[in-house]
C-alpha cells in the first residue's frame, strides 16, 4: 500500500539555536531569582542571629592588689583601661586592667568608716573614724588617672560617726545630694560648689540600709524588716510607702534608672517598682528571680538594668530585669571580697584578698530573647504584664520595649480585613466580566479595572488619610448601612426586569449590557446612604451614632486602612481571576449550556469549579500583597503598635514599622537587628502562605482536571 503522507522536513537551525539560547535564559533568571531569595534570607538570617547568642565570660587579666585593706568603694573607667579602688584606710589606688605597674596609692582621707559612691562617675563620699566627710572622684581625662576634690579637700562636714548608711548621688556638674541615716534620723544632704550645705532631716529610727534614685527624688530606707519609701515634694519628703517585709532583706541596691528596687534575702532577690494602685502609686513586689535563693553579694549595672549574684563559694549568675531565668552562670574561685562590671556592662572586676582578676563579659543585648517578642512583660511602672512595643523615649536610661505581638496582630488585621473588603467586589467583578457581560463591553471595563492597580499606593494613603478618615467619621451610620443597601438595590433589578419584559423594554436589559442600568442605580443607593442618612442620624441623634455607642473614633484607624488596602487589591485579584474564568474551555460551558443549564448553574458548576485553582491563586497572592503593604497603613493609620482595638482603633503593621523606626535605628544595635527580625518574619510568613497556596492550588488544578469537582 502506497505511503500517502507529504514528507515533511524541518531543520531550521538558527530557530533552533534561539530556542536554546531562551530555554536556558529563562533557566538562568528563574535559578537567579531563587538565588537572590536565598541570599536575601541567610543575610537576614546573618544580622538577626547575634541578638540570641549566649553571654560568655573569660578572665582577661589578673594581678596583685598591692594593698592590705578591703575595699569599700572601686569601679571601672570607661575606656576599661583603668579601675579604681577606695580601700579601708583611706588610700585610693589606680590599678591598669593590663597588670601593669601601678601608680603609687593616695592618701584620701584616715581611716574609712562609711561610704557610698555614685557608680555613673565614680563620686564618693568618705566619713573616716573622725566623723569627718569627704568627696572624691577619680578623674581620667588626661593621660595618667588622678584623684580630685571637686568641692575641695577640706571636709565638708565634721561629727559625722555616728552615721550607720549613706548613699550619694550626683544631681548636676557641681551637685550632689547625700543621705544618710544616723540613729533616730535620716539627714538629706545637699552639695554645691560654692554653696554652703542644704540639710533636712527625716524622722526615722534605726535605719540601716539605704538607697536613692538618680535625681534624688525617692528614698529608701530599711531598718530591719520595714521598707519605708520616702519621696521629694514642695515641703520637704513625705512618706509614701511604710512595708512589713516578711524578712529582714540581706541588701538592697537600684537598678540603672533608679525606678527597680531589688531586694536580697535568704529566698532569692526579688524586683519591686511603683504600681499605680485604684487609690494612689504603691511600691510593690513584681517578681522574684529563680535560682537567686543562695546570693551572697548583688552587683548591679550602671547603664543597663542587669545585675549578679555572687555567693560566698564564687559561684556567679548574671540576670536582667526582663528575664526570669539566669543569663549566665559560672563557678569563679571562692574568697571573692569586692566586685563591680564595667561601665557599659562588658566587663566584671573582682577581688580577694591579695590579688584581682578581671573578666571580659559578652553581653550586649541583655533584655532580648525569643520568649520575650511573644510573651506579656510586666515593665517598670506599667500596671500588669503586656504586649508592648515602645522602642524608643526620650530618656536616656529608658528600656526599650519589643514585643512582636503588636505588630503580627496589626498585620494579619489589617490584611484580613482588607482581603474581606476587596474579595467580594474583586470575584464578583471578575465573574460578571468573564461570564456575563458582553465582549464588546469587555474591552474596555477589564482595562479600566486593571489600569486601577497603576494608582500608586501612597497616593491611596494619601486619599485616606486626607479624604476618606473624615468621610467615614462624619457619616458612618451610612457606611454601615451602605452594604444592606447596595443589596436592596442589586434585589430590586429583578423587578425592574421583569416590568421592561412586560413594557417591552427589553433592550434595557439586553445580555451582557445590565450594567447600564446598574450602574446609576447603584450610584444613587450609595448617594442615598452617604447623604440621606447621615442626616436622618442628626436628627435621632445629635450626638453622634459612635458616641451613642460609646466607640471612641480614631481619625486613623483599621476600617480607614481596610477600604483603602482593599481598593488596592481588587486590580490584582480582578485580573488574576477573572483570566482564571476566562481560561476554562469553551467546549465545557457549551455543553453545560446544551444540556438544558442556565447560565448562572454553567457558571456555579462548570466555570467556578474549573477556574478554582487560578481564582485561589488570586487570593493568596492578593493576601501576600495585603501582608506586605506599607505606604496605605504608614498614612491611613495612626501607627498605635496594639494588640487588641476595635474596628475605629489604630493599628500598625511590620512592614510600617520597619519603614517608620529603622531611618533612626543605631546600625549593629539591638532595635537594628530586631527590625530585620520583623522582616525575616514576613518574609518566612509570606513563603509559608504562598508554599501552601501553591500545594493547594496544585492539589485543586488535578482535582478538577481529572473532572472529580464537576457536577
Amino acid at each position: 500500500m502506497a505511503d500517502n503522507r507529504i514528507p515533511v522536513s524541518f531543520n531550521d537551525k538558527s530557530r533552533q539555536r534561539i530556542d536554546r539560547l531562551t530555554r536556558r535564559l529563562v533557566s538562568v533568571c528563574g535559578i537567579g531569582i531563587l538565588l537572590v531569595m536565598l541570599v536575601l534570607f541567610f543575610w537576614l538570617v546573618w544580622v538577626v542571629t547575634p541578638l540570641f547568642i549566649s553571654p560568655s565570660l573569660y578572665s582577661q587579666s589578673k594581678g596583685q592588689i598591692w594593698q592590705q585593706d578591703s575595699a569599700v568603694a572601686g569601679g571601672i573607667n570607661s575606656g576599661q583601661q583603668w579601675t579604681w579602688r577606695i580601700g579601708s584606710e583611706g588610700k585610693g589606688r589606680f590599678l591598669p586592667l593590663d597588670a601593669g605597674p601601678p601608680p603609687a596609692a593616695t592618701n584620701l582621707s584616715a581611716a574609712v568608716k562609711l561610704a557610698a559612691s555614685d557608680q555613673r562617675d565614680g563620686s564618693t563620699v568618705l566619713i573616716d573614724r573622725q566623723g569627718d566627710l569627704y568627696l572624691v572622684m577619680p578623674d581620667f581625662s588626661s593621660e595618667r588617672p588622678q584623684w580630685r576634690f571637686p568641692l575641695g579637700a577640706a571636709p565638708l562636714m565634721r561629727a559625722m560617726g555616728t552615721a550607720r548608711a549613706a548613699s550619694l548621688t550626683r544631681l548636676a556638674d557641681n551637685s550632689w545630694q547625700l543621705v544618710l541615716a544616723q540613729p533616730q534620723t535620716v539627714q538629706v544632704f545637699r552639695f554645691a560648689a560654692g554653696d554652703r550645705p542644704q540639710t533636712l532631716s527625716i524622722s526615722a529610727a534605726g535605719v540601716d540600709q539605704l538607697v536613692q534614685s538618680p535625681d534624688g527624688g525617692f528614698i529608701y530606707a530599711l531598718a530591719g524588716a520595714e521598707l519605708n519609701v520616702w519621696q521629694r515634694g514642695d515641703s520637704g519628703f513625705r512618706l509614701r510607702d511604710d512595708l512589713r517585709l516578711p524578712s529582714a532583706p540581706r541588701q538592697m541596691a537600684l537598678l540603672s534608672g533608679g525606678r527597680s528596687l531589688l531586694l536580697a534575702d535568704d529566698k532569692g532577690v526579688s524586683q519591686w517598682f511603683d504600681i499605680t494602685g485604684d487609690s494612689a502609686i504603691r511600691l510593690q513586689q513584681i517578681r522574684t528571680f529563680p535560682d537567686s535563693g543562695d546570693s551572697g553579694r548583688v552587683i548591679v549595672e550602671a547603664q543597663r538594668r542587669v545585675f549578679a549574684t555572687l555567693s560566698a563559694q564564687g559561684e556567679l549568675r548574671l540576670f536582667a530585669s526582663k528575664q526570669y531565668q539566669p543569663l549566665l552562670q559560672r563557678q569563679l574561685a571562692p574568697g571573692i571580697t569586692a566586685a563591680w562590671f564595667a561601665p557599659q556592662g562588658n566587663g566584671l572586676w573582682v577581688e580577694r584578698q591579695d590579688n584581682w582578676q578581671y573578666y571580659s563579659l559578652n553581653n550586649p543585648w541583655p533584655d532580648i530573647s525569643w520568649r520575650n517578642f511573644w510573651q506579656k512583660i510586666w515593665y517598670e511602672n506599667y500596671p500588669a504584664p503586656d504586649y508592648v512595643w515602645q522602642s524608643t523615649a526620650a530618656e536616656d536610661n529608658y528600656q526599650g520595649k519589643y514585643s512582636l505581638v503588636p505588630l503580627i496582630s496589626g498585620t494579619l488585621k489589617a490584611a484580613l480585613m482588607a482581603m474581606v473588603i476587596a474579595t467580594p467586589l474583586a470575584l464578583a467583578a471578575a465573574m460578571y466580566t468573564a461570564w456575563f457581560m458582553s465582549p464588546r463591553m469587555r474591552r474596555y471595563v477589564k482595562p479600566g479595572i486593571e489600569m486601577m492597580g497603576a494608582l500608586p499606593t501612597v497616593v491611596v494613603g494619601l486619599i485616606a488619610s486626607f479624604w476618606l478618615a473624615p468621610l467615614l467619621a462624619q457619616r458612618m451610620s451610612g457606611i454601615i448601612m451602605l452594604p444592606f443597601l447596595l443589596a436592596g438595590g442589586l434585589l430590586l433589578m429583578h423587578p425592574l426586569s421583569t416590568l421592561s419584559v412586560k413594557r417591552g423594554w427589553r433592550w434595557l436589559f439586553a445580555p451582557g449590557r445590565e450594567m447600564l442600568l446598574l450602574f446609576p442605580l447603584l450610584l444613587l443607593v450609595i448617594a442615598f446612604s452617604l447623604l440621606a442618612i447621615p442626616w436622618l442620624e442628626r436628627l435621632i441623634w445629635p450626638q453622634g451614632l459612635l458616641a451613642c455607642w460609646g466607640i471612641n473614633y480614631q481619625s486613623g484607624n483599621l476600617l480607614v486602612a481596610a477600604i483603602a488596602m482593599g481598593f488596592a487589591l481588587v486590580p490584582l485579584i480582578f485580573t488574576l481571576a477573572e483570566d482564571a474564568l476566562f481560561s476554562v474551555p469553551v467546549s465545557l460551558a457549551n455543553g453545560s449550556l446544551a444540556l438544558g443549564a442556565t447560565s448562572w448553574q454553567t457558571l456555579r458548576r462548570v466555570i467556578l469549579p474549573g477556574a478554582s485553582a487560578g481564582i485561589f491563586a488570586a487570593l493568596m497572592i492578593g493576601f501576600g500583597r495585603a501582608m506586605g503593604e506599607t505606604m496605605i497603613v504608614l498614612m491611613a493609620t495612626s501607627n498605635t503598635p496594639q494588640t487588641g482595638g476595635s474596628l475605629f482603633s489604630g493599628l500598625r503593621t511590620l512592614s510600617a514599622n520597619v519603614a517608620i523606626e529603622m531611618p533612626e535605628a543605631a546600625a549593629g544595635s539591638a532595635h537594628y537587628r530586631i527590625l530585620f527580625l520583623s522582616a525575616l518574619i514576613l518574609l518566612m510568613f509570606t513563603l509559608l502562605v504562598n508554599t501552601l497556596a501553591e500545594l493547594l492550588r496544585q492539589r485543586l488544578r488535578a482535582r478538577f482536571a481529572a473532572g472529580e469537582g464537576l457536577e
